[in-house]
């Protein structure tokens, strides 16, 4: 067999030498150390059937059980052992191919030059064995192929010759310098920039971890969720274990009536805030620690993250049509938002967290970056429909900042009205349990004024969070109570509009306008907008398409 050059057949020269599996064209399996990975993965997703069978095996009589662990322990290490055998993987001068599978066998082909990200992974015990998994994407969509097992060391230079000649296949000018120290060619048509010494180009730095944001980790409600768990897991089998013994549980109960009951609360919900910021303080720093958020000049963002588990994330800018801020009530409360990209063919769902919990103006600012704007905008909507308090300042900040246009009386009364309906349906159905068990009907008044209260509050904040605002460039919307988010969406990313109207919303004059695009969740809404309003947004935003929709409905 011939053995190819580092470069490929046709094309300039490259940066970085291919790495070995790539010259010399041949099948491969993952690295040997990898048979210690596979038998530990099995059984830590066997976790909880095994620690079921075992607490059965406890309380069981017979000796054969005990016998049957042991057993189900070695099948579950053998089974790990089998996708050493099965995984191969090669290249050839365009394709990358991965076959795996015993019995259902599968084969998986990456085109080189249609490499559009490549992100890599070490969870704790690749880490331990200097191996990492990368996961290579093509941005046809969100399916990605994964090459798991690899050195770390090639891993990395894996990714970056992926990256480079994904680059070199959609631009038609040379990737790479033709030297070291020579400037770099940008794909995107930026000027040139310098480059270290091994011949790549040197990275902007947009974001990185600042441990002040810690402050933000307790205003995360996801954390709560792990504390109910944990505590539903410790009641649930805290018996079993010895933990929660009956005596034990007897005698706290007992300890407890003779205690006053202020004091009892007072220690319950001490007990729970600072489980709750232990917990999302751990997880905060777990999930983001060394965060770096990068411009490559490539043409691609990078993100690296973790302390378990390393995470490099990779997102082809050409691809990103826009970012969302999402701001929870209780972070917003103290000042505080999160970042997340809306692009094609990546992430979850199109999304890419970028930033973690960290105070709003980080946010912006990294947002505006990642745009790729940030300059003041001209406000074409004029000053007479601004909000926020803006005193009619006709030159406005990037999207993630402008003020957005409140959606007037109407949707107002709307929101009211909507948020009445659960209040009326709850209230049913106390009603008729408090007739049919005879309980106090102080208790349906009670039900109707809390609920009440809670809907209209929901209500308002939806409609004090509910906007949009059209840029030069880009379409801002902005909704939710207890989640506040702003989408910020590029007109060029646009590819149709669709209007909605409920029976209760044509009363009113209103619609829903949705923004169908190929990023992110591919739709998004507009709510509640005046209809008259709704045509002239989409009008501005793209006019040849709603122009060329009239024109067809007037020829019909």
């Amino acid at each position: 067999m011939t053995v190819p050059s580092d470069t490929p057949p046709s094309g300039p020269a490259y940066d970085l030498p291919a790495p070995q599996a790539v010259r010399d064209q041949e099948w491969h399996r993952q690295s040997p150390r990898m048979l210690l990975v596979h038998p530990v993965r099995v059984l830590w997703s066997m976790a909880v059937p095994i620690v079921i069978a075992f607490i059965g095996i406890t309380r069981s009589d017979g000796g054969w059980s005990v016998r049957l662990l042991p057993v189900l322990v070695i099948l579950a290490l053998a089974a790990g052992v089998i996708p050493w055998f099965t995984t191969h993987y090669r290249f050839t001068d365009t394709q990358l191919q991965v076959r795996k599978g015993l019995l259902n066998k599968s084969e998986k082909t990456a085109p080189l030059d249609r490499v559009r990200s490549v992100d890599l992974e070490s969870p704790p015990l690749h880490r331990v064995l200097s191996l990492s998994r990368a996961k290579i994407g093509t941005g046809v969509d969100e399916s990605r192929v994964e090459l798991d097992g690899l050195a770390t060391a090639d891993a990395a230079q894996l990714r970056e010759y992926l990256l480079l000649r994904g680059a070199q296949g959609r631009s038609p000018s040379p990737v790479g310098p033709t030297g070291p120290g020579m400037p770099h060619a940008d794909p995107q048509g930026a000027a040139p920039q310098s480059v270290g010494p091994v011949g790549l180009p040197q990275e902007q730095l947009l974001a990185e971890i600042d441990w002040s944001w810690l402050r933000f980790a307790p205003f995360s409600l996801s954390s709560l969720v792990i504390v109910a768990t944990a505590l539903g897991v410790l009641f649930q089998f805290g018996d079993d274990f010895g933990i929660l013994s009956q005596d034990r549980v007897t005698g706290t109960y007992e300890w407890v009536l003779a205690q006053a009951i202020i004091a009892i609360v007072l220690v319950g919900l001490i007990v729970l805030i600072v489980g709750w910021l232990v917990v999302s303080t751990l997880n905060y720093v777990i999930q983001w620690w060394n965060l770096r958020l990068v411009r490559e000049s490539g043409g691609t963002i990078r993100l690296t993250r973790g302390l378990l588990t390393t995470t490099s994330t990779t997102v082809e800018e050409a691809r990103i049509r826009g970012v969302q801020l999402t701001e929870p009530l209780l972070l917003r409360a103290v000042g505080g938002g999160e970042l997340s990209s809306l692009a094609t063919g990546v992430g979850s769902g199109g999304t890419t967290k970028l930033l973690p919990p960290c105070p709003r103006p980080v946010a912006e600012s990294v947002g505006h970056s990642v745009l790729g704007t940030g300059e003041r905008l001209v406000d074409p909507t004029g000053s007479d429909d601004q909000d926020e308090g803006t005193g009619g300042d006709s030159t406005l900040d990037g999207p993630l900042t402008v003020p957005v246009r409140s959606h007037g009386p109407a949707a107002h009364r709307r929101l009211l009205f909507q948020s009445l309906w659960p209040t009326l349906i709850l209230t049913g159905i106390v009603g008729g349990l408090t007739w049919w068990f005879s309980w106090p009907w102080w208790i349906v008044g009670a039900v109707f004024g809390g609920t009440g209260l809670l809907s209209l509050l929901a209500a308002e904040l939806s409609f004090r969070n509910l906007g949009h605002r059209l840029t030069p460039e880009h379409v801002v919307s902005r909704s939710g109570a207890f989640q506040r988010q702003r989408v910020v969406l590029e007109r060029a990313g646009i590819i149709g509009w669709v209007v909605q109207q409920s029976f209760f919303q044509r009363r009113r004059g209103l619609a829903d306008l949705l923004a169908t695009t190929a990023a992110g969740p591919e739709v998004v809404r507009v709510s509640n907008i005046p209809l008259p309003w709704a045509i002239e947004l989409a009008s501005q935003t793209t006019p040849n398409v709603v122009d060329q929709f009239r024109s067809a409905r007037e020829e019909a």
